[in-house]
């Protein structure tokens, strides 16, 4: 559940462990690209958790053009994803132990009044083993359509299934296609853009509302980086930290075509 205008997130009877656990990670979780908790309340039969105010909802909001979004051109969706991927590398490689977000989505991908980017519900995470191990068994939990596949048949959980559904986003961000689609030929958006991309046409998965105003070099390397992300063997997927380095560079390539080299990694 994404925190936009309400504040709060209410969880209902049977969430308190869920609850208890999304507490505890928020209070040492602190990055620029992670939604920060306010406060919450913590009275069994009235449980709610109080995150910063996002003024400009979601992502998905956006990209859907629904009433009262803006319309995000294409160095404002590089930037965007670049910082959903800094908050994840964060996760994954700044906290001690370790985290998993286990539900990146683009409804969780929030926007303050800045349009700054906050990576939000960590009510599904789960802390990375200590030691030498690279995944944890789990039950499986996610969203159809950005559930890491291997994930789903193995149970084991590792920070390639955050990698996976972050490519799953960075699509959406791309193409502004539904994740999931029965009247397409493809359904899943993984297989409908590699599907396309077998003729080597890269405007033909492009979002038709950029009208073409985006560079074809950015723009073939995000893409590559999706389709790499979302491979269906988790081993053949790149870490956060390298996706972090590809997005950069497509932004400030693409910011200095428009006469602009301001990097993102500078936040």
């Amino acid at each position: 559940m994404a925190m936009t205008n309400n504040f709060q997130k209410i969880l209902g009877e049977g969430g308190y462990k869920q609850f208890k656990a999304e507490v505890e990670l928020l209070m040492r979780v602190h990055h620029i690209n992670l939604v920060s908790l306010a406060g919450y309340c913590d009275e069994r039969d009235h449980l709610a958790l109080v995150y910063e105010y996002m003024a400009n909802r979601d992502l998905k909001e956006h990209l859907s053009g629904k009433e009262g979004s803006s319309f995000l051109d294409w160095p404002s969706r590089l930037r965007i994803a670049a910082e959903t991927a800094l908050g994840l590398n964060y996760l994954h490689t700044g906290c001690k132990p370790p985290m998993y977000h286990r539900d990146v989505k683009s409804t969780n991908v929030l926007l303050n009044e800045d349009f700054q980017t906050k990576l939000g519900d960590f009510g599904l995470s789960r802390s990375f083993p200590i030691g030498s191990e690279t995944h944890v068994s789990t039950v499986v939990v996610g969203t159809p359509g950005f559930l890491d596949p291997e994930y789903y048949q193995t149970h084991r959980l590792s920070e390639k299934s955050d990698v996976y559904s972050f490519g799953i986003v960075l699509l959406e961000i791309i193409t502004n296609q539904l994740v999931i689609d029965q009247t397409r030929e493809k359904p899943h958006i993984a297989e409908w853009v590699r599907f396309l991309l077998t003729s080597g046409d890269i405007e033909s998965v492009m979002d038709p509302n950029l009208k073409g105003d985006y560079g074809s070099d950015s723009a073939r390397k995000v893409l590559e980086l999706a389709m790499s992300c979302s491979r269906l063997s988790s081993a053949e997927r790149p870490n956060m930290a390298q996706v972090v380095h590809e997005l950069n560079e497509c932004l400030m390539y693409e910011k200095s075509r428009r006469g602009n080299s301001q990097d993102v990694s500078s936040k």
